[in-house]
């Protein structure tokens, strides 16, 4: 076995392209560390992102850092400014997505729990505080990641990634 050349490279990405149909969205509610808003978008436009929404202090994709990690991938990504994160889970909401927040909060339940059939939008949140209540609030559902291990919790880009990666990877294991 060996790894696949350009041409087999493209021919593999074009097939999981066509198998995914849904629209999927991110909101990045105040996640300030420029390094990680940079690895989720990379992984955003690995995973085709459709939109994304930049809210409160969140890292600017401009920033050198950001670019640093992102690797021009921001390119790829369609990403809006708004000022709040409950504005981005109302634009998210007016471009026909169903929102879920990723939180470790009181009333969430385990992602894999969720019905992540459709077009979704996935909120993260501040790499301390996490997603904001009102925005919380604002979602249609709060999803989070069980984890086995003595750490309670991840960092919001692996987080991230794991989520995008669940709704995907559910969108290609649905019956149609």
């Amino acid at each position: 076995m060996r790894p696949l050349d350009g041409t087999a490279l493209k021919r593999l990405h074009r097939d999981w392209r066509r198998r995914t149909p849904e629209r999927l969205a991110l909101v990045l509610d105040g996640v300030q560390n420029p390094f990680n808003v940079g690895a989720i978008l990379r992984t955003a436009a690995a995973y085709r992102v459709d939109d994304l929404w930049l809210a409160g202090h969140t890292a600017h994709p401009a920033d050198a850092k950001v670019r640093k990690t992102a690797l021009g991938s921001d390119r790829f990504v369609p990403w809006h400014l708004v000022e709040r994160g409950v504005d981005a889970v109302a634009a998210a909401h007016g471009s026909g997505y169903r929102v879920v927040a990723v939180e470790l909060a009181d009333a969430a339940r385990p992602l894999h729990e969720i019905d992540l059939g459709g077009e979704i939008c996935l909120v993260l949140g501040h790499e301390d505080r996490g997603v904001g209540s009102d925005v919380m609030a604002a979602s249609d559902a709060v999803g989070y990641l069980p984890q086995l291990g003595r750490i309670g919790s991840l960092n919001v880009a692996t987080a991230a990634a794991l989520a995008i990666y669940e709704v995907r990877r559910r969108s290609w294991t649905a019956e149609r």
